[in-house]
């Protein structure tokens, strides 16, 4: 198992440690709000993620570690912030290579996030996913 894929790993057995939505859905909101601000200036046309219902913007950037990439994103939706900040979290410190072999469909199924989703934001957040792995491609 990949290290990602370890780290995929943990984030679904921690969501299976919260018994209902509710408690899921109350974690994804404080993730989100745990998620460093976005720089006002890297919330451009090119970082939105105009699928998406809610104003999402992603933006990757080489790490200060010289090694992978770095990404900032914020959403003005609790719950869309807090996958914005899961996959925030998932994909930096990885190389281009490695955030295109992550299994996201895996994490998904795992967090059960389609049952709970509407159908247009289950599209939003895979065009944010689309996004980030877009931007990871540009720098590889």
């Amino acid at each position: 198992m990949t290290m990602a894929n370890e780290q995929i790993a943990e984030i679904i057995d921690t969501f299976e440690l919260l018994g209902d939505w509710d408690q899921r859905y109350q974690y994804l909101i404080e993730i989100g709000e745990r998620l460093p601000p976005m720089d006002a200036t890297a919330k451009t046309d090119a970082n939105q993620v105009k699928e998406c219902m809610s104003t999402v913007h992603v933006m990757a950037q080489p790490s200060n570690t010289g090694t992978g990439l770095d990404y900032q994103g914020d959403c003005d939706t609790a719950i869309i912030k807090g996958v914005v900040a899961l996959l925030v979290g998932l994909f930096s410190g990885k190389t281009a290579a490695e955030i295109a072999t992550l299994d996201v469909d895996q994490l998904f199924a795992g967090l059960q996030l389609e049952e709970h989703l509407s159908p247009s934001r289950h599209v939003g957040v895979y065009a944010i996913v689309n996004k980030m792995q877009g931007q990871a491609k540009a720098f590889a």
